[in-house]
């Protein structure tokens, strides 16, 4: 009955043997990827904070407006430092930078502005397709 013991401590060293195997390293790409993700959730905590702050400051403007007409008077505000908006996400690699598309399939550099210049259709336009 003592071999189960030493048969489980054997399979679990050797389990984790494995497990600490060294791993290939990373590409260019995935460092690129994971950059770009990190500069990301960066930001989405900048984005957290700036809306933590505008609503702690929306909670002791009512605080006060609440004391105040509750006939006390509040206490004096305490100078924090003003909550600042960091802005759109800026992409930490440049367009020039990044990779083209793979498939060699780009789209336009411009999006329509407005619908085409002409009523017909595209079969009148290409003409009708000769008969067999």
């Amino acid at each position: 009955m003592r071999l189960a013991p030493l048969a489980v401590a054997l399979l679990a060293a050797g389990l984790c043997a494995t497990a600490a195997a060294k791993l290939p390293p990373l590409s260019d790409d995935a460092k690129a990827k994971a950059a770009e993700a990190a500069a990301k959730a960066a930001w989405g905590d900048k984005i957290a904070a700036y809306k933590l702050c505008q609503s702690m400051d929306r909670v002791a403007e009512h605080y006060r407006k609440s004391a105040k007409s509750a006939g006390k008077e509040p206490p004096a505000p305490v100078a924090t430092a003003a909550c600042t908006d960091p802005g759109p996400y800026a992409a930490a690699t440049p367009v020039a930078a990044r990779p083209l598309e793979a498939s060699g399939a780009h789209s336009p550099p411009n999006t329509a502005a407005t619908p085409p210049s002409t009523q017909q259709t595209a079969k009148e336009v290409q003409g009708a397709s000769p008969k067999k």
